[in-house]
């Protein structure tokens, strides 16, 4: 490639009424494909390679011009400390007990990363056992999940550097503290399961050098590792050399009796397989062989196995398998499908709890082990019931709750007496009450009635000129409850609307709702974001002048896909680690597995056309007047690599017809966003936010 010219803004203008930025002139390649006769540009492929000095090079002069216009920003150091002082409360995870003993995650308020707690009894005096930001100085390190062994001895864990998805397993001595030799690397979308004296985990092959954070992750495989061994030893549980993009996951039952195998491919769904450890040179057997379908193992009692399942169920159900006759024809219905979504399963105090979802948000329901109805648990509101955690035989549990207006509380549920009773509630310096949290549903392009939660003061005079913020995600089956979030605060403490609608492709009424965005129907997504805020504008909560949107991973390419569609409807627009390239998603480190929700351009020609039409990278047009667009990644994002954003940013900035500012923020030592130290997470609401609030006229 010839040398590039870069022509940088060192400084410019700002004022109330128009910015003027110039933007670093990005080289544009030649380079053209050709799917199923139609001949497709990629003029910015260059971007692609993240080990070039060319990339390195447009990294920063984009960042020069991006960090000198959001420091110029008014009301800046006022969202930070308001931030800041949201934020800089303690935080207690669930607390969940392993041979006798307490367990729970603390951060005491502005800690980077949580801290790994130990009492001996409930209210006793606590232990560090593990503390993430001893390792390394700016917190870039964090612990990403971890198993105790049986005996309480031992803690192996995960951690993840820079935010990557790349993992390292370590094991501590629980009690002395003392940090073993034992080290595993090049774990990936793995879990951790304790067997005797050692435990499994998946792991990939070493890549080349200089290709960790962008080559296709394949041939995952299963290991068993025993204490004190070198990684070169461990034992190879599961490979498949005829099928390099399929996943593996392994966990053992509760009682040591039981192990479980998933297997995946491109989808939501997966395989699963049990063997019978207590016997003797026993094989794997399948109970579900079939992709399609999600087969979640839960727990085993005794030779009853108890599955999750959306098999037959597109709402989910709890079926029981026995080990001795695990045919199909012998399964039994425990909890049938019912009208709302079964999100989750848990055995505990000798009932099993059934956390369902009805129109995105919370119940719980108890049940005995033969499927009969016991009782409701009360929950506080409309908000997220989860991390239920308790033991079998044992009389106490745990579980946590959440709203927009609720930060995390913890409550402790007697199953003896039937009742909860507060066990922890955060004090965060804002006042709940001071807030209104609403449900409304609106009609979709197609007349499908779409939830939508819409937050704010109460009080405020909906004038129809309220800055408004519109999050959204819509894929993967994933579903969008009640959550708390301290930037949110500080936006509706100054006079916003939030609102979050539950699109198609989500999770939230199981599994026709995702399927109905997915593949040939995702353009459903698009038009249930839109009628979204066609919404917001009807009812009179805002108008486009103030409308801001949001959203991350297939969040982000959503959003940048309706400003391609409707570059009019919105002031202003962020779209995070987003996936903007749909032609060539699937050849970057994971992307293939996302094949089962979008399809692939190279499937046929159908499916090409239709990404093609809504690609975000492939449909700006030049000279359209888009909206204020703040891109946002990370050099270390192996999930969605960073290249999305590069070459969308680059043609947005060739393209903007209007003045609107187009900008990327480029985060160093940071990832796709799990285990981002929480000094990052301030800085980058602090941008966003100062970006947002100055294009919607919020004053603080």
């Amino acid at each position: 490639m010839k040398e590039l010219i870069y022509l940088i803004a060192l400084s410019f203008m700002i004022s109330c009424a128009d910015q003027s930025i110039k933007y670093p002139v990005t080289e544009k390649g030649d380079v053209k494909d050709t799917y199923f006769g139609t001949e497709v540009s990629d003029p910015y492929r260059w971007l692609e390679d993240d080990n070039s000095e060319e990339t390195a090079e447009w990294v920063k002069a984009q960042n020069e011009v991006t960090f000198g216009y959001l420091e110029s920003l008014p009301n800046r150091d006022k969202i930070n400390a308001r931030l800041t002082e949201l934020m800089n409360y303690p935080k207690y995870s669930t607390p969940f007990k392993e041979a006798g003993k307490y367990f729970f995650f603390k951060n005491d308020g502005l800690q980077n990363q949580s801290v790994l707690y130990m009492t001996e009894t409930l209210g006793g005096a606590p232990a560090v056992v593990l503390d993430p930001n001893t390792l390394s100085e700016d917190g870039t390190v964090a612990y990403s999940g971890g198993d105790i062994s049986d005996d309480g001895k031992y803690l192996a864990y995960k951690i993840a550097r820079s935010g990557s998805d790349w993992n390292e397993i370590f094991v501590k001595d629980i009690e002395t503290g003392e940090l073993l030799e034992d080290h595993i690397l090049w774990v990936k979308f793995s879990g951790l399961s304790w067997y005797k004296n050692g435990f499994f985990y998946s792991a990939y092959d070493q890549p080349e050098e200089g290709s960790e954070l962008s080559k296709s992750n394949e041939h995952q495989k299963i290991y068993y590792h025993e204490l004190g061994t070198d990684q070169s030893s461990d034992q190879l549980i599961v490979e498949d050399k005829e099928h390099p993009k399929r996943m593996f996951g392994a966990g053992v039952s509760e009682d040591n009796r039981f192990m479980f195998l998933t297997k995946s491919e491109a989808g939501n769904g997966n395989a699963l397989s049990v063997k019978d450890m207590e016997k003797k040179n026993s094989e794997f057997v399948p109970l579900m062989e079939s992709f399609e379908y999600e087969f979640n193992p839960i727990d085993n009692v005794g030779n009853e196995l108890f599955c999750r399942t959306n098999y037959r169920a597109p709402k989910y159900r709890l079926i029981k398998i026995n080990a001795n006759h695990p045919e199909e024809e012998n399964w039994v219905d425990i909890i049938p499908e019912k009208e709302d979504v079964l999100q989750s399963i848990s055995f505990v105090g000798g009932k099993i709890v059934a956390e369902y979802m009805k129109d995105a948000w919370s119940k719980l329901e108890v049940y005995d082990y033969e499927g009969a109805f016991s009782h409701i648990i009360e929950l506080p509101g409309i908000g997220s019931a989860g991390s239920l955690s308790g033991k079998k035989d044992e009389p106490i549990a745990f579980y946590s709750y959440t709203s927009f207006n609720t930060p995390g509380e913890i409550y402790k549920y007697d199953f003896s007496t039937g009742e909860s009773s507060l066990h922890y509630r955060p004090e965060v310096q804002f006042n709940p009450d001071d807030f209104i949290v609403k449900q409304e549903f609106y009609e979709s392009k197609d007349g499908t009635k779409v939830p939508m939660f819409i937050v704010h003061k109460k009080g405020i005079e909906l004038t129809g000129d309220n800055p408004t913020l519109l999050y959204a995600y819509g894929g993967f089956n994933i579903s969008l409850t009640p959550s708390f979030s301290t930037s949110r605060i500080v936006f509706m403490e100054n006079g916003g609307v939030f609102a979050m609608p539950n699109l198609r492709g989500g999770g939230e009424y199981g599994e026709e709702w995702h399927k109905a965005g997915t593949k040939l129907q995702k353009q459903n997504v698009f038009d249930d974001f839109i009628a979204a805020a066609e919404h917001l504008i009807e009812r009179n909560y805002t108008n486009s002048n103030k409308l801001a949107i949001f959203g991350g991973s297939n969040g982000g390419l959503l959003v940048g896909a309706v400003v391609n569609q409707r570059p009019e409807l919105y002031k202003v627009a962020i779209p995070a680690v987003g996936v903007m390239d749909m032609l060539r998603f699937h050849k970057f480190t994971i992307g293939w597995a996302w094949a089962g929700d979008y399809g692939t351009s190279e499937d046929d020609k159908e499916m090409f056309e239709y990404l093609y039409g809504y690609s975000p990278y492939h449909n700006i047009k030049p000279g359209t007047k888009y909206p204020a667009v703040l891109v946002t990644t990370a050099d270390h994002d192996d999930r969605v690599v960073p290249a999305h954003s590069f070459k969308y940013i680059a043609r947005l900035q060739e393209c903007q017809g209007g003045k609107a500012p187009v900008l990327i923020r480029i985060e160093t030592k940071a990832g796709h966003g799990g285990g981002k130290p929480t000094s990052k997470v301030i800085e980058e609401y602090t941008d966003m936010w100062s970006f947002m609030f100055y294009h919607l006229g919020v004053k603080m």
